[in-house]
């Protein structure tokens, strides 16, 4: 085991949360210093880079990688989460199709250098609290916009009132927030219903390993 440490390219399934697989790493290698360079949703999976030991000092580095994600989104519904499973707060009859190049402009217009609001339902703080945790307390604060870069997003299938899509963006960018406001302009709201981060820079989905596959790691990288 080298002394730099090591990246484990991990595919983070449905339901765990990226806290979750980092304890693993950690109860499993037996290792303290153990993080992941940029949270995954508990509803959403795939490409988690968790770094053991002295690889900790990469994680700016990995954070700063662009990302590919690819997902669905449900058309005519709106939530307070902008995903699937918040509370519903809208649903519209969308109209029976949109044609490709509608949503091809709609997706267009998010591309390059935005501004985008963190949604209450994320991990950021606020006065030192986690916006998710004031949100769960019903309570809304106000928050700065940030500047985020989108190289690329598009639809690779659309199965009305579903499209799914291709987003290649920057650090600290809301995939939930791209899809809201595709639905606003569209008139209709849009809501995430999966999503899955098929790469970071260049550790992607085909090369990472199962939490199964972590139980079977021997090695323990120093610190």
């Amino acid at each position: 085991m080298p002394e730099q440490g090591v990246v484990l390219n991990i595919n983070k399934p449905i339901g765990w949360t990226s806290f979750d697989v980092v304890q693993l790493v950690r109860k499993t290698l037996g290792v303290r210093r153990v993080g992941h360079s940029g949270t995954l949703d508990p509803f959403a999976e795939g490409v988690l880079l968790v770094c053991v030991g002295a690889a900790t000092k990469r994680v700016p580095e990995l954070m700063a990688l662009p990302k590919v994600y690819t997902g669905t989104m449900e058309l005519g519904l709106e939530t307070d989460t902008l995903d699937v499973n918040g509370r519903v707060v809208r649903r519209a009859r969308p109209r029976t199709r949109f044609r490709r190049a509608e949503l091809v402009q709609a997706m267009g217009q998010l591309v390059g250098e935005i501004k985008q609001v963190p949604p209450m339902y994320s991990a950021v703080k606020v006065g030192g609290k986690r916006l998710y945790e004031l949100a769960r307390a019903h309570q809304e604060v106000a928050r700065e916009a940030r500047t985020v870069e989108v190289y690329r997003f598009a639809p690779v299938r659309i199965e009305h009132p579903f499209v799914k899509f291709v987003v290649e963006c920057g650090k600290g960018t809301y995939v939930r927030s791209l899809v809201a406001e595709v639905g606003r302009y569209l008139g209709c709201g849009a809501t995430l219903k999966t999503l899955q981060r098929a790469a970071i820079g260049p550790f992607r989905i085909e090369q990472a390993i199962g939490v199964d596959e972590i139980r079977n790691l021997h090695f323990r990288p120093s610190g």
